[in-house]
């Protein structure tokens, strides 16, 4: 046996899944019926990406070494080659209402917006069917599995820490397709209408009490101010004439047809005694 059949022997059981003959046949063929048609050739061989692309490559069904090409001009082998275009733009889409339990049994309606791009456009294409699609289902699920364990308040208050949550867990999940998971943001939270108006009745409720409390503190405010002010008037009986004098001056400046002036019980009280 010559050292030339033994090595193709020995290369052939090192690499039992290497080309087979028809496969070699195939590219021979190809490159001959590229030469054959030259110029003409060129228009199938030569291909455009743009800056923002990339083109995995497969021949004969498997993946063409040196990974993604692009941007610019690559060469593929017309029969033998085909290529997939990969966006490594950034890409957002509307997470769709999600009826979500939380965790105090309110039934919610939350949506919300995912940003993502493709940071590795061969396991983009080789380790998932569609990395898109299945980005946007694993988002609605993370959304509900997140959410299920908040409660309300916690949901409406604390939508950054929910989304940044959400962010990792995508980002984690998503890491073994080549995509990057870059922000979630949530929309709206929507509660029942039956909920709003308990909640409105509550807040109503709530303002009200404070509303009376700062009233009763005013009002032992004002009252503190009032005893502090009689001490003061009663120690001289001419600044309690200066204080009628005053009201009297204040009521006649609103042009009143008729006028109160308020008597003290104490001078009626020395009156009916001195009459006695």
């Amino acid at each position: 046996m010559t050292p030339g059949i033994v090595a193709t022997t020995v290369a052939k059981i090192a690499n039992p899944e290497g080309p087979g003959c028809c496969a070699i046949i195939l590219t021979i063929v190809s490159y001959l019926l590229i030469v054959a048609t030259f110029p003409f050739s060129l228009c199938m061989c030569i291909k455009v990406v743009q800056e923002y692309e990339r083109a995995v490559i497969f021949r004969l069904g498997r993946l063409l070494k040196g990974g993604a090409k692009g941007p610019g001009i690559f060469f593929v082998v017309p029969c033998i080659d085909s290529y997939r275009k990969v966006d490594l733009r950034t890409v957002s889409f509307d997470v769709p209402p999600q009826e979500i339990l939380s965790r105090d049994h309110v039934t919610v309606a939350v949506d919300a917006v995912v940003y993502y791009r493709v940071h590795d456009p061969v396991m983009a294409e080789n380790n998932v069917e569609d990395y898109s699609h299945s980005t946007r289902l694993l988002a609605a699920t993370t959304l509900r599995n997140v959410l299920g364990t908040k409660n309300l308040a916690e949901i409406l208050s604390e939508r950054e820490s929910i989304s940044h949550n959400m962010q990792s867990s995508l980002d984690e999940a998503t890491d073994p397709w080549g995509v990057k998971v870059e922000r979630v943001e949530i929309k709206d939270v929507r509660l029942p209408v039956q909920l709003q108006r308990a909640m409105a009745a509550e807040a109503e409720a709530a303002r009200e009490a404070r509303a009376k409390v700062i009233a009763a503190e005013g009002e032992q405010r004002a009252s503190r101010a009032l005893k502090e002010a009689a001490e003061v008037i009663s120690e001289s009986p001419a600044a309690l004439q200066l204080r009628y004098l005053q009201t009297l001056s204040t009521i006649s400046a609103e042009k009143n047809s008729t006028i109160i002036f308020p008597v003290p019980i104490d001078i009626i009280h020395n009156y009916m005694i001195n009459t006695k």
